[in-house]
C-alpha cells in the first residue's frame, strides 16, 4: 500500500509543477502577443509567392499599405498587388481566454484532489465487516456440507438417481410406498 501512496504523492507534486509551468508560460506569451492585429493574406503575384502578414494596426491603419512591409513588389506595381491582398482587422479577448483556461484547470485540479481524497480515504471505508464475513463463512460450510454427506459414485441429480429409488422400493414390497407417505 504504501507504494500507491507514493505513486499519488509523486502524480500530484507533477501535477502542481505542470500548472506553475503553464501559469508562467502563459504570462510570458500574453505580454507578447495584443488583442488587435491587422491580417493581411497576400496571393502569389507574378514571380512572388503567396504570403501572410501580421501586423498590430489601428482598425483604420489596416490596409496593405501599412501591413505589408517590406512591400515584395517596386513601386509601380504596389497598387496591383494590394488590390489582391485580403486585409482584416482582427480583436479577441485575451482575458477571457484565460479566465476560461483558468476555470478548466481548476475544474480538473479539484477532480484530482478528489480522487486522492478518495483513494486514502477508501481503505478506511471499506473495513472487513465481521458479520457481513460469518453469514460468508456459513454460506460456504452450507455448500461443503451436502456434498461430504453423500456416498462417493453416488450423483445428486442424474438420470439414474429416479431408477435407484425405484429399485430399492421394489424390494422393500408393496407396503413400503404406504409406509414412507
Amino acid at each position: 500500500m504504501p507504494s500507491d501512496r507514493e505513486g499519488l504523492w509523486m502524480l500530484a507534486a507533477f501535477a502542481l509543477m505542470t500548472l506553475f509551468l503553464l501559469d508562467n508560460v502563459g504570462v510570458t506569451q500574453a505580454k507578447s502577443f495584443d488583442d488587435v492585429r491587422c491580417k493581411c493574406i497576400c496571393p502569389p503575384y507574378r514571380n512572388i509567392s503567396g504570403h501572410i502578414y501580421n501586423r498590430n494596426f489601428t482598425q483604420k491603419d489596416c490596409n496593405c499599405l501599412h501591413v505589408v512591409d517590406p512591400m515584395p513588389v517596386p513601386g509601380n506595381d504596389v497598387e496591383a498587388y494590394c488590390l489582391l491582398c485580403e486585409c482584416k482587422y482582427e480583436e479577441r479577448s485575451t482575458n477571457t481566454i484565460r479566465v476560461t483556461i483558468i476555470i478548466f484547470l481548476s475544474v480538473v485540479g479539484a477532480l484530482l484532489l478528489y480522487m486522492l481524497f478518495l483513494l486514502l480515504v477508501d481503505p478506511l471505508i471499506r473495513k472487513p465487516d465481521p458479520l457481513a464475513q460469518t453469514l460468508h463463512n456459513e454460506e460456504d460450510s452450507e455448500d461443503i456440507q451436502p456434498q461430504m454427506s453423500r456416498r462417493p459414485g453416488e450423483r445428486k441429480h442424474g438420470p439414474g438417481a429416479g431408477r435407484r429409488r425405484s429399485a430399492a422400493l421394489e424390494e422393500a414390497g408393496p407396503g413400503a410406498t404406504q409406509d414412507c407417505l
